[in-house]
């Protein structure tokens, strides 16, 4: 494994050299031209990303780039750019989000600050400038962390591990305070190891890492039992491809192609940490996924400044390929959702969500080449890979709200898995007369946006009730989908494939680029040797799509029409 990433990170080193700005005119010069935008930033993604790469680089005696003096120097302008890019609150602007970033700071010290350290153990005086510089960006951005804010739940664990990490250079004792008043706040995982954002994909492993740094350089030992949690349920996140589950994921990683690389150093450290041949195995998995930068997760760095990582000595596992797993089963969320009005917060948050759908229950499924993931409070509820052949997701639009439905209750009765959702839906009345304001009576417009809407009574409330059950039988998934006795709500259930397949099937009826209506019978999803058959179908209308619900391009879509009330049952069949 090491001497793989050795030479991954020299690969890495060498492409990226090409990319620094080498106009002295320029106010980008030394930074690290971003390669869609063109230009060249001071974050942790861009300019900032490279330190882990180069400075590993330069020090490992394993590595081509060891010592090379035209490295140094390039080392040397980044630095320098990074400084010049700070401003004089001690933060940076990314550019491409957020300006005068507390959190964005907070990822780059992420990065520079353990590089520092690593070029501070350095028997080689010349890259004494370099440290000099880093150590100056980190003492400027002291006062942007003591003071500054957040946008997301994982922004909280960045900014208290760039706290730890200033806390072990300055020793100033109001560091470690700063971050006391964001620990304080508990942590947002549940007792399966789901955080708030739940993204595999990207997030997870972000809060993972910080709180490893932040329980080791603040003496929080305690913080290391959440990384356990999430590492432990990451094991049965994983397609047999690689791929990790972002089917439900509540940040840009939805739905997006991702591994398992970015959890490399946190399994690494927490195998070394507890001696648990588990961890090592997913170390081991996870280092195999490595073919990109890692950013603040990097390899490399890792090695170098961890040596016990190499695990040399730790036994390891066999990680699971067959499972039936059940995430946040008993996670309270009803309970938890029932108490949002009485916080007083009116489910508002500036620049963030509220990710209401934290601790939904999630189940996975795993038989060696096929992958299950039944899903609640989210667009897609089923979703199942069989080998190749990737059936994305399966979710139900209405008119009803309208929009996709997103299943909030969730059984499982005989081994069949049963969701449901009761819709609601009604109007507002007039606000009454005593609560309307003095300036409806004293001024002569009365615009919509200065009334009380909510003191308007409710009339006409609806309620629309629809259900799916899914059973799983020998090489086949029955879906079963019911609405209530309603008429005339107009329905759609899509089915979303990798758009690498070709979908063929005589009942299918093109709509326009690679989406299809399935009036009847049967289609094909074929993708390399592997197919599934999906039958059932319906055209009881002629909308080409129900308003609010999306359908992103690299994908191709198969729709069912209907038209309620209706009692549907749909066979998948892996061939």
């Amino acid at each position: 494994m090491y001497e793989r990433l050795v030479k991954i990170n020299d690969k890495w080193t060498e492409d990226t050299l090409r990319q620094q700005v080498a106009d002295t005119n320029s106010r980008f010069y030394g930074g690290i031209a971003d390669p869609i935008s063109g230009v060249a930033m001071a974050s942790h993604v861009c300019s900032a990303a490279v330190l882990p790469q180069w400075i590993p680089a330069l020090l490992n005696p394993d590595s081509s780039y060891y010592r090379n003096s035209e490295l140094l120097t390039a080392t040397d302008r980044v630095a320098a750019f990074m400084l010049n890019r700070q401003h004089p609150d001690g933060t940076i602007s990314p550019g491409y989000t957020n300006y005068n970033s507390p959190p964005d700071t907070a990822f780059v010290i992420g990065i520079m600050a353990p590089v520092y350290q690593l070029l501070k153990k350095a028997d080689w005086e010349p890259v004494r400038p370099v440290a000099e510089k880093l150590k100056l960006f980190l003492e400027r951005s002291v006062p942007a962390m003591l003071t500054g804010g957040c946008h997301t739940p994982n922004h909280r664990w960045v900014i208290t591990a760039a706290l730890g990490f200033l806390y072990e250079i300055f020793a100033l004792p109001e560091l470690a305070a700063r971050a006391d008043e964001w620990l304080v706040e508990g942590m947002d995982i549940t007792a399966d190891g789901e955080w708030t954002e739940r993204s595999n994909g990207i997030y997870n492993a972000v809060s993972d890492i910080a709180l490893i740094h932040t329980a080791r350089l603040l003496n929080r030992p305690e913080l290391f039992e959440y990384v356990r949690r999430n590492l432990r349920m990451m094991v049965y996140l994983i397609h047999p491809s690689g791929e990790v589950v972002t089917e439900y994921s509540g940040r840009q990683d939805f739905g997006q192609k991702s591994d398992m690389a970015y959890y490399f150093l946190s399994y690494s450290l927490m195998a070394a940490l507890d001696r648990d041949p588990f961890f090592a195995a997913m170390s081991d998995y996870a280092g195999g996924c490595i073919t990109e930068n890692t950013v603040h997760h990097n390899a490399m760095l890792g090695y170098l400044l961890f040596p016990e990582i190499l695990l040399t000595d730790l036994e390891r596992v066999p990680l699971p390929e067959q499972y039936n797993k059940i995430i946040n089963g008993e996670h309270p969320i009803a309970e938890h959702l029932n108490r949002v009005h009485a916080v007083g917060h009116h489910s508002k948050i500036q620049h963030s969500s509220m990710h209401f759908a934290f601790g939904s229950p999630i189940v996975r499924i795993r038989d060696k080449e096929d992958s299950v993931t039944l899903m609640t409070r989210t667009p897609s509820f089923f979703s199942l890979r069989h080998g190749k052949a990737r059936l994305l997701g399966v979710k139900l639009a209405t008119t009803f709200l309208p929009g996709v439905v997103d299943f909030n209750e969730f059984h499982i009765v005989g081994g069949v898995y049963k969701l449901a959702r009761t819709q609601e839906k009604g109007y507002n009345g007039p606000v009454p007369r005593q609560l309307l304001p003095e300036s409806v009576t004293r001024e002569t417009v009365s615009p919509w946006y200065l009334l009380p809407h909510q003191h308007r009574p409710a009339t006409h409330v609806q309620e629309h009730r629809l259900q799916v059950e899914l059973s799983q039988h020998a090489n086949e998934w029955m879906i079963h989908v019911k609405s209530d006795e309603r008429e005339d709500v107009f329905a759609q259930l899509t089915f979303v494939l990798g758009e690498e397949g070709t979908v063929v099937g005589d009942g299918l009826l093109e709509a326009g680029g690679d989406r299809y209506f399935h009036k009847g019978g049967s289609f094909t999803y074929n993708s390399g040797t592997d197919a599934i058959l999906i039958e059932g179908g319906a055209y009881d209308h002629r909308l080409p799509m129900i308003r609010e619900d999306q359908h992103p391009s690299g994908c191709k879509y198969v729709h069912v029409n209907l038209l309620t009330p209706f009692d549907q049952t749909f066979r998948i069949r892996l061939l």
